[in-house]
């Protein structure tokens, strides 16, 4: 590995969501959906792609612009491009699937599944067409939402859906807005909706394998799990959304991202069409149920995830996504080790700063301080879909004297910021770029929630300036925490060695 790599993966200023990570060739490849910073709503921005050599996952290189929202016909009625995915055909080619949607995800389960189509797998990708009926017809069965493929020595299937909770409580509906809004374009009464969810011809994960047009269907598409969960292994998973699957030996993984809408779970089934049974959670972006951390201890703020696993040069990953700048809209690809034991189980991966390093990262020179993997002030919220207004600390960005900086925002008494993991060689001088509005102080932990070893005292400020502190922080792999006590917030910038 010529440099490090670190959390996220892509340039800070960068935010790949729903990444699908995918090796042709020697290159591993990365799809996903693309926000803007800071931006007002979901996947505002045209598709890109970053590929790297799979034996050097630090150097990504960005491919460009591989495809437009434009490109697509109902471009107009409906201009955002969500979660995509790749696959290379038995013609040699590169098949993009991708579903449109409107602002807010407002009338993005009503349309087809659409793809484009390149010479090769860094585009750039042209419109083919609409994942189709023999008769021409759009494939409209299920909402067609969040498309996943593979090509499986041959046969190309194509995996989608979404699914919500319509369990009564107290007379209220939980999908109410889903009731309400999204399945407007069915025409029918919300009681009418919910009819036909309870005789589960609308939600749930399905799958169909397409013709070798990669457009038309050969039969009627068919759930990959129970949509009616209760007493199943996926009672307290339950499917959500953003379907993706992989093959490993003979057996297949269903990677979802389930209803407590901060987890990739996955299952596993022999066959690729049915029979899956629970595997368990790979990541949460807020460490929950590792260890058997709870919710309301989570260690960043939480929200939608969705991602995948590969093998890339001999060794697996799971790449997921965090949120940044309060909300929803503004997400950064992230991944992490795993390893898929013998019994092809997989232990739960703990969210690190040095997700693709191959080790941990050295403890010299200077970091970007978002590239810390736990943010939290105790009592973190769970995204949404829409811009919190609440003061907690947060990714976010702003120009500082003609140049846009990233920094963690927000920071107040009692923050927590950690970085997983440093080799550290002994005593150190340790360095914190930060703004502050009042006095305060940075105190070192040996660990999460642990000893004082150091601290920096920090002053007010007009800008970043640096701090400095002397810190013992013995030898080996181990985090760095950090924790704030004072007055006022603190925009933390840089950490350095």
């Amino acid at each position: 590995m010529k440099k490090q790599a670190f959390n996220p993966y892509l340039p800070i200023s960068e935010y790949v969501p729903d990444g699908e990570p995918h090796v042709f060739g020697d290159r591993v490849y990365v799809y996903g959906s693309h926000d803007k910073e800071g931006g007002e709503t979901f996947c505002m921005l045209d598709y890109v792609t970053y590929s790297a050599p799979v034996d050097d996952l630090s150097d990504w290189r960005y491919e460009g612009v591989i495809y437009k929202a434009e490109q697509d016909p109902d471009y107009g009625n409906r201009n955002y491009m969500y979660a995509p995915d790749c696959v290379r055909g038995n013609d040699g080619k590169y098949y993009l699937y991708y579903a449109m949607s409107g602002k807010d995800g407002v009338g993005g389960y009503y349309g087809p599944v659409s793809v484009a189509v390149s010479d090769s797998p860094a585009g750039r990708f042209e419109y083919l067409g609409y994942v189709r009926n023999a008769d021409g017809s759009p494939m409209l069965d299920y909402v067609c939402f969040d498309p996943a493929v593979i090509n499986d020595g041959g046969a190309i299937r194509l995996y989608y859906g979404t699914q919500y909770n319509f369990e009564e409580q107290d007379g209220a509906m939980e999908s109410k807005w889903f009731v309400e809004t999204e399945c407007s374009m069915f025409n029918k009464k919300p009681e009418e909706i919910l009819a036909m969810a309870e005789k589960d011809s609308v939600m749930g994960p399905v799958t169909v394998e397409l013709e070798d047009d990669m457009l038309t269907v050969k039969s009627k598409p068919r759930h990959v799990i129970p949509y009616k969960v209760k007493g199943t292994d996926f009672e307290e998973h339950p499917f959500f959304e953003g379907s993706s699957i992989r093959k490993v030996g003979e057996k297949y993984y269903f990677v979802y991202s389930s209803q407590l809408n901060h987890e990739l779970c996955y299952a596993v089934s022999d066959k690729p069409d049915r029979d899956f049974r629970f595997g368990g959670t790979i990541v949460s972006n807020g460490d929950v149920g590792l260890n058997g951390r709870k919710a309301e201890d989570r260690l960043n703020m939480t929200g939608t995830t969705h991602g995948s696993i590969e093998e890339i040069n001999g060794e697996w990953y799971v790449f997921y996504h965090r949120l940044t700048h309060k909300s929803d809209y503004s997400r950064q690809g992230c991944a992490e080790k795993i390893r898929i034991e013998e019994d092809g189980s997989i232990k739960q991966a703990e969210m690190t700063s040095c997700g693709l390093n191959g080790g941990p990262l050295r403890a010299e020179g200077e970091y970007p301080a978002v590239i810390a993997c736990v943010i939290t002030n105790g009592h973190m919220p769970h995204g949404t879909n829409k811009k919190l207004e609440e003061s907690f600390p947060n990714v976010n960005h702003g120009d500082f004297d003609g140049k846009t900086e990233r920094f963690i925002d927000e920071i107040s008494d009692g923050t927590v910021i950690g970085f997983r993991y440093f080799d550290f060689k002994g005593e150190s001088e340790l360095t914190l770029t930060a703004l502050c509005t009042a006095k305060g102080r940075f105190e070192v932990l040996d660990e999460l929630d642990g000893n004082v070893i150091g601290e920096i005292a920090l002053r007010p400020t007009t800008g970043f300036e640096s701090f400095s502190a002397r810190i013992a922080f013995g030898q080996g792999e181990k985090g760095l925490w950090l924790r704030y006590r004072g007055e006022g917030e603190v925009k933390l910038l840089k950490i350095g060695f």
